[in-house]
């Protein structure tokens, strides 16, 4: 039998939390089988995530980070009650696929996006495929962001990309400063589409290949699609739902 799990970072405020909860849990007999609480910041959740890609558990998260978009408000009145009522919302991350100078091939999975960065002084000089479709012959920037709509109101949204609903079966591509062409706002695709970037001055202008927060360095090609075949399973407090912050994001850009 699957048996609830708690698992945090090292931050003395998510220790705290986590005694405090293993006591309320003791306290109501609470149990609740393939679930994991997890409980840090952001990044602490999409390395579980990462850690856990294979599992069918369910996983909720109590923010004791800084923003915690992923995650719940820690209530200590409210947290079993808020358990045993949290809404599921299912996502899929990015698979990335990169070639690097030495013909090597490396494969990770970005639950937010995949970012492409210059890695010198040099700009990056780069092209960018949906499939056999020309998206821009040539973009001279300092990267380029592939985005999912859990992950469009992180760093996509810092460059200036588009939120995205939870729903909306959609992926967004964003330029980082681009260069030229000065005016290119980036496109939103289809989340069936294959995404094919390529470096096309690799001697002269490296870039690396990022998802999430693991790096490929020296890339020539990165390929980036859609993995159905993996599946999180999210919990979220029914006032405060994925779906609710993301609309709530789209408000603020709207009238900030």
């Amino acid at each position: 039998m699957n048996k609830l799990q708690i698992i945090s970072d090292t931050n003395k405020k998510s220790y705290k939390i986590k005694n405090l909860l293993l006591k309320k849990i003791k306290s109501n007999q609470f149990k609740k089988d393939n679930l994991i609480i997890v409980i840090g910041g952001d990044g602490f959740m999409l390395q579980t995530l990462k850690n856990n890609k294979n599992s069918k558990k369910h996983f909720y998260g109590i923010n004791s980070g800084n923003y915690g978009f992923l995650m719940n408000k820690f209530s200590s009145k409210d947290i079993i009650k808020n358990l045993s009522k949290a809404n599921l919302v299912s996502i899929f991350p990015l698979e990335m696929i990169v070639r690097n100078k030495n013909k090597q091939i490396k494969k990770s999975i970005a639950i937010n996006e995949v970012s492409v960065l210059r890695q010198s002084r040099q700009a990056a000089s780069i092209s960018i495929k949906q499939g056999s479709k020309q998206i821009i012959k040539q973009l001279i920037s300092d990267g380029v962001l592939v985005s999912t709509p859990a992950g469009s109101t992180a760093y996509n949204l810092s460059v200036h990309g588009p939120i995205l609903s939870l729903h909306s079966k959609k992926l967004s591509i964003s330029p980082i400063s681009a260069f030229r062409p000065r005016r290119w706002k980036g496109k939103i695709v289809n989340d069936k589409s294959k995404i094919i970037i390529t470096n096309l001055n690799p001697s002269k202008r490296p870039i690396s290949a990022v998802a999430d927060n693991l790096e490929v360095r020296n890339a020539k090609s990165i390929t980036i699609k859609k993995n159905n075949k993996i599946k999180f399973n999210l919990l979220y407090d029914r006032n405060r739902s994925l779906q609710k912050k993301i609309k709530i994001e789209q408000l603020r850009k709207e009238t900030s």
